[in-house]
């Protein structure tokens, strides 16, 4: 990398920690630290959820199957666009009339106590182990696409990347809360999205423009479906996502921060229409190498495989000028952060609001705030520890894959639809995934289900949970104890003033736009090549930040006359 990348790069990450710091200043109580106060604008909460289904993987794996079986991997990712449409219109909103402040008041609320324990300690060890295996993706992606040598990815240069890494993200969530987690998402997806742009017309220009590309795709590289990806899978995919969308406390997290039920309706139509599109642009470049770099006749899949997985860093690293390669390390970072981010403040705040303050004795707000920021820091380091072991670990990424498919619908689908359901109570928990998840493991990693209906995933993993949740539900003969305390708590909710969104969020987006600007412009001298390029993007963001800040200006008025 040139000078001018790494000084880039050095920029975008002081300037994330900056911005957690700046915000730190608004963080009072535990409300601020955990959910933004209910005053975040619907359109931050849906850039920030759609940047939470993001990590360093979203590159390596889905650029890899695009690289490998094509059109099919911009289907399976539009899956997400129709499962968070379908959130919005069934729960988002559902999920901010009852008034909690996190995701596990509701567990616990309607479920018990037994319940709360099982769902924060199995998802807190299943996703800090995932989040671990993130940030070890994306430095070893960052340290592969700066040249070093296989013998600095397993040693300290690699645990040195992880650790500048981890200390960048634990440092923002941990001083800015949920606040700083939304901006610096917002943040990052200006930055990925600006990356990304800049490479597909480069791209396209070297693959030899849309008729070359066409003439030289494999055959059925457009289809929409592939024989590993048939309509089934699409259609369990769907369904999957639909309930981790509408129900994994992440994006329910999301859904709390706005001020009112129709905003975060609105946040998960957002996210949903840019899933609808976007996966179109930041999965064209790898399909656009498969032109550039075909796979050799008579490769093993060793060699597939590899050329999968590096199909999207090579074809950016091909094309783009200097100062550009540090933005697109910039955005393959951000693309993590915002998933590690995200997991970190949410279960800092399950583990003050329902652990340790029920235990405390009266804590004060200062306390809470100061535990939050205790548990995130806990956090981190143990999720810095896990991404340094996981290449001792030997394939858990894989294994983590593998369970979520088995996990997601079993798991969550019974807190979904307790939303609408009254006589759904704790025991269809224990009895979806005390039977879906033995047998789900058995399909993927065994062979004593094969060529019985329940070696698909799908089967286990979607149709099984939902059939024993209707048995349970049809045995059921009263309400669940807990129905009652969430029709208090929403007819509560519904009495209270509801709080306007802040306007501070449009004005650092606002500056943020103004300097991503400036450091396109100082790229133009930098470059032979592609300067009218960088000055179109230049001046576009600049547009784009003018627009914000008369749109935080007027929000500011509002707040005044208010």
């Amino acid at each position: 990398m040139t000078v001018p990348d790494w000084t880039v790069l050095a920029l975008y990450l002081a300037g994330t920690v900056l911005i957690g710091v700046f915000l730190g200043r608004f963080i009072k109580n535990s409300s601020d630290m955990f959910s933004a106060g209910g005053q975040s604008p619907w359109w931050i909460s849906g850039l920030s959820a759609f940047m939470t289904m993001f990590s360093a993987n979203t590159f390596v794996v889905w650029g890899g199957i695009a690289y490998e079986h094509g059109l099919v991997a911009i289907v399976i990712n539009l899956c997400y666009g129709i499962a968070a449409i379908a959130a919005g219109f069934t729960v988002a909103g559902k999920w901010k009339n009852m008034g909690i402040s996190t995701p596990a008041e509701y567990i616990d609320r309607r479920f018990g106590r037994s319940a709360l324990h099982f769902y924060t300690w199995f998802m807190l060890v299943f996703r800090i182990v995932g989040t671990g295996g993130a940030l070890y993706a994306i430095a070893r992606l960052t340290l592969a696409v700066i040249g070093t040598g296989e013998a600095g990815l397993s040693g300290s240069t690699l645990n040195l990347a992880i650790l500048i890494f981890a200390l960048v993200v634990v440092g923002y969530t941990m001083i800015g809360g949920l606040w700083a987690v939304l901006m610096t998402d917002t943040l990052q997806f200006i930055i990925l999205n600006l990356a990304v742009l800049f490479v597909i017309p480069l791209s396209l220009s070297r693959a030899g423009g849309v008729a070359n590309v066409l003439e030289k795709m494999p055959d059925g590289f457009l289809s929409a479906t592939s024989d590993q990806y048939t309509f089934l899978f699409l259609a369990g995919w769907v369904v999957i996502h639909y309930f981790m969308i509408g129900a994994e406390w992440a994006f329910v997290q999301r859904y709390l921060c706005v001020p009112s039920p129709k905003d975060a309706r609105k946040s998960a139509f957002l996210f949903g229409g840019l899933y609808l599109f976007s996966p179109f642009l930041w999965l064209l470049p790898p399909l656009l190498w498969r032109v550039q770099q075909p796979i050799p006749v008579g490769a093993d899949a060793a060699t597939v495989t590899q050329l999968a997985e590096t199909a999207y860093i090579l074809s950016c690293k091909a094309v783009l000028p200097i100062g550009m390669l540090g933005l697109m390390i910039a955005a393959l970072f951000s693309a993590t952060a915002s998933m590690i981010s995200s997991q970190l403040n949410v279960f800092s705040g399950v583990l003050t609001e329902n652990i340790y303050k029920p235990l405390a004795k009266n804590p004060s707000d200062k306390q809470l705030v100061r535990m939050g920021r205790l548990f995130t820091c806990i956090l981190g380091l143990t999720v810095a520890g896990i991404a340094i072991a996981t290449p001792y670990m030997g394939g858990a990424a894989k294994m983590i894959v593998a369970v979520t498919q088995v996990m997601v619908t079993p798991l969550l689908a019974p807190t979904l639809l307790a939303l609408f359901i009254p006589r759904l109570g704790v025991g269809t928990i224990w009895a979806t995934v005390g039977l879906c998840f033995p047998l789900g493991l058995l399909a993927k990693f065994s062979k004593i289900l094969e060529g019985t209906w329940l070696a698909d995933s799908t089967v286990t993993g979607v149709i099984l949970p939902l059939i024993v949740i209707a048995v349970m539900v049809l045995l059921s003969g009263r309400e669940a104890p807990g129905w009652s305390a969430i029709r208090e708590l929403t007819n509560r909710e519904a009495a209270r003033a509801l709080p306007s969104s802040s306007a501070f969020p449009a004005l650092i987006v606002s500056i943020s736009l103004a300097a991503s600007a400036l450091t396109l412009f100082g790229m133009i001298p930098l470059n032979e090549t592609c300067r009218g390029m960088l000055a179109g993007f230049g001046l576009g963001l600049l547009v784009l930040a003018a627009l914000l800040f008369a749109l935080s200006r007027r929000m500011k008025r509002q707040e005044e006359i208010e």
